[in-house]
């Protein structure tokens, strides 16, 4: 016979894991055509080192799926569908596909059950979630649906969503950048629709998107900037304070909308208008304050900082500059022409902050903090960083992107360094 007190820790057990705090990346698979299972687990050791468990797969190559699972199953890594409601799919080949790996130990379950989200889908309506769900079932596959309708943003429309939609469990918000707006972003849609969630009983998670640029360039319509100039410092501050059950960083490598994390692989296939904003603006060290922030997020506190660390990040041209080619953004006007500068240190110091004529200086507490330089009057100039603490530098650094007033395409995506003593 089993004890009360047995009953007792293993419900508490079971309740921990299913509430722990989790993060996982958004992955374009349509940029893994190139891959072999060796990309995947390079991708994958490069996640987990920082702390993500899980890749959300957006659109898919179904070889490239397959090469995925066996990499992530090596490795204790988790995946999970979101499929990109964009194109047309039927609730056939979404059947399909969630039931090809179900079983498989690297499949994300959220409560005992496959989970499966979306970008975008509701005008696909009830009756389809419900129909993919119900055929999921029929075989034996419990689904917990936590779509992204990317058309509920208001958050006036939180309590709709759930109303108009009895076959979802969960929401992913994937608004993570202002809406064409010259002013931060706000936690508004992210307590309404978590609220909302709650009062609807749905047992399903609530997914907060967490991202740290958002600018593309391919042409009429698709070229807009959004303000993104300290969007990865707040954001993850707002995750912090919202507690969703799920970070979603967007994204892993999504190159055409600026937003990636990881390395940029060089046998993708860009096509032919983003390697112009693309190449050579590495964002791998946006790595380092996502993992500062995935222990404070995942433990609710801060941890412990071992090294001192400046990540900086800058665009090539001023925002007032003419380009040869390419198309000047939607929201030209919004980024500042400055270099940022995220201090992450054990103890207080002063960081100083040169390009050309223009020096400024902030002090940083112990912890994350901001800062940031103009851009100078002069051209073709790169930035110089220090850690000053009691008046001696313990660390220092150049950018590896000069600033100029020449370009050959309009580009607002960001060159990313780092120096640490």
């Amino acid at each position: 016979m089993v004890s009360l007190l047995s009953v007792a820790w293993a419900c508490a057990a079971l309740c921990s894991f299913a509430e722990a705090r989790s993060v996982i990346a958004h992955f374009m698979a349509q940029n893994s055509y190139s891959y072999s299972v060796s990309d995947w687990t390079n991708d994958i050791k490069t996640a987990q080192s920082i702390g993500i468990e899980g890749f959300a797969v957006d659109d898919y190559e179904t070889s490239r799926i397959a090469d995925a699972y066996t990499a992530a199953e090596a490795l204790g890594f988790k995946l999970l569908y979101s499929f990109d409601m964009s194109y047309q799919w039927s609730q056939d080949a979404i059947v399909s596909l969630v039931v090809a790996h179900a079983s498989s130990p690297s499949t994300y379950l959220w409560k005992n059950q496959v989970l499966v989200s979306t970008y975008s889908g509701e005008n696909n309506c009830n009756d389809f979630w419900a129909g993919v769900k119900s055929s999921l079932q029929s075989q034996g596959i419990s689904i917990s649906l936590a779509p992204a309708f990317t058309s509920y943003r208001d958050p006036s429309k939180a309590d709709s969503v759930f109303s108009n939609f009895p076959a979802i469990d969960g929401f992913f918000n994937w608004w993570s950048w202002p809406d064409d707006v010259d002013a931060k972003l706000t936690t508004d849609t992210d307590v309404a629709y978590q609220s909302a969630l709650k009062d609807a009983g749905r047992s399903g998670p609530y997914i907060m998107a967490v991202s740290p640029w958002q600018f593309k360039n391919l042409g009429d319509p698709n070229n807009w900037v959004e303000l993104s100039d300290d969007l990865w410092n707040y954001r993850w501050q707002q995750a912090l304070q919202v507690a969703p059950d799920i970070v979603e960083i967007v994204t892993w490598n999504d190159y055409a909308e600026s937003h990636y994390i990881g390395d940029i692989n060089p046998n993708v296939d860009l096509g032919t208008l983003a390697p112009n904003y693309v190449n050579g603006f590495v964002h791998g060290d946006w790595r380092i304050p996502a993992q500062y922030y995935i222990q404070n997020y995942k433990n609710n506190t801060a941890p412990s900082i071992s090294t001192d660390t400046v990540v900086f990040w800058y665009r090539a041209h001023p925002k007032g500059v003419t380009c040869s080619t390419g198309t000047l953004p939607r929201n030209a006007a919004f980024p500042a022409d400055a270099v940022f500068a995220m201090a992450i240190l054990s103890s207080p110091a002063t960081i100083s902050l040169d390009i050309g004529s223009n020096h400024a200086e902030f002090q940083a507490d112990a912890g994350v903090t901001m800062g940031s330089v103009p851009f100078p009057a002069e051209d073709s100039q790169i930035p110089y960083i220090q850690i000053i603490r009691n008046g001696n530098k313990i660390a220092d650094g150049y950018g590896s992107m000069y600033v100029t007033n020449a370009c050959s395409y309009y580009n607002f995506n960001p060159w990313v360094g780092s120096i640490n003593a």
